[in-house]
């Protein structure tokens, strides 16, 4: 392992040894062995106990950044992605393959993520999958989402409306042959006065859902999640209710010296009858705007991203849609499974509802 790098923006960096890259894939292979995805219950109810058997340097890197947050970023890289073995990139995220191409590598990133909590997904978004593919997709060229390509994907915080956003984003990058950035900020020291801060802590402002977990994004693919019809029908209510009324909530949270962050520029509303709020985001906004870096992921790379003190986004690009396009991997870590319960069908289930 190597230590800590700083760039404009302080990253995190954990590169694989060969000796690691062996072991891991060692260990891949065998669990690979017993399943066709990490989407299976009983891999999921193994995965904290595999994780265990990664590099132990691996696991003390991770344990740090979750533990110390000494970046918002953490990059690990080194491992190999053999890219006729992963075949095209899809054209859509609901194009499943079983077992996946992508098995050793899904297995792998899965694991680390284990070790900073629990991997969880959406019951609104990509059909309630855990792990989710970002490619371009035909039609989504204009939107405000992972799968699209020709506008700049807004950056954010990731879910930034719901209460039970993840504390870490995971991608994982297959391919990226046009090295398009994931763009990122880091909430930290930005030059913001006491006034402002203190208004930023203050629920005063207003976030409804991004595109991704509305009706109109679902597959139309009736998925097995475990639980009832009326239970997704719910669901979507409980989404459209944030949509068309959001509460107030605060964009701060935590220490005023090294606050989390919650917020989503493009989807929040103007509160016409408080001015002082907005001049106060409008100011946070423009911080961010000047703090902004990029990285382009390689194949193999993964990046964990403090979804509590970072923003991230994406550049444009110009889409092929030949099978050889720019393809990620993404999970959604939660700390805290618990604080969602009311929210999951069953204690051991990762699907929020």
């Amino acid at each position: 392992m190597v230590e800590t790098v700083e760039t404009k923006a302080p990253v995190y960096r954990v590169e694989l040894t060969d000796d690691e890259i062996m072991a891991i894939q060692l260990l891949t292979k065998a669990i690979a062995a017993r399943y066709d995805s990490i989407e299976e219950h009983d891999f999921l109810c193994e995965a904290v106990t595999y994780a265990q058997d990664l590099p132990r340097s691996l696991r003390a890197r991770l344990n740090a950044f979750r533990l110390a947050e000494p970046a918002g970023i953490c990059l690990v890289t080194g491992y190999p992605i053999d890219d006729l073995l992963i075949g095209p990139t899809p054209a859509h995220w609901k194009v499943k393959q079983p077992p996946s191409p992508t098995l050793n590598a899904d297995l792998f990133f899965f694991l680390c993520a284990s070790l900073l909590g629990d991997p969880i997904g959406w019951a609104t978004q990509q059909d309630g999958y855990i792990l989710h593919d970002v490619m371009p997709i035909k039609g989504h060229e204009q939107e405000q989402l992972g799968t699209g390509s020709e506008v700049l994907l807004t950056w954010h915080t990731e879910d930034a409306f719901h209460p039970y956003r993840a504390d870490y984003i995971g991608l994982m990058c297959l391919r990226n042959p046009d090295q398009v950035e994931t763009t990122y900020a880091v909430i930290d020291s930005l030059p913001l006065d006491d006034a402002t801060m203190q208004l930023l802590f203050e629920r005063r402002f207003l976030i409804r859902p991004d595109e991704s977990h509305l009706p109109k994004n679902r597959s139309g693919m009736q998925r097995d999640l475990g639980a009832s019809d009326d239970l997704l029908r719910r669901s979507y209510a409980r989404i459209e209710q944030m949509n068309s009324a959001p509460e107030k909530v605060a964009v701060f949270s935590g220490d005023p010296a090294s606050p989390y962050a919650r917020l989503d520029p493009y989807f929040m509303d103007r509160v016409a009858d408080d001015p002082a709020a907005m001049a106060a985001l409008d100011r946070l906004v423009a911080a961010l705007d000047a703090q902004i870096s990029g990285i382009a992921l390689g194949p193999g790379e993964i990046i964990f991203i403090d979804n509590y003190k970072v923003v991230h986004g994406r550049v444009p690009f110009k889409a092929r849609y030949d099978g050889s396009d720019r393809w990620l991997h993404r999970l959604n870590i939660a700390r805290d499974l618990r604080k969602s319960r009311d929210a999951r069908h069953a204690a051991s289930s990762r699907i929020i509802f």
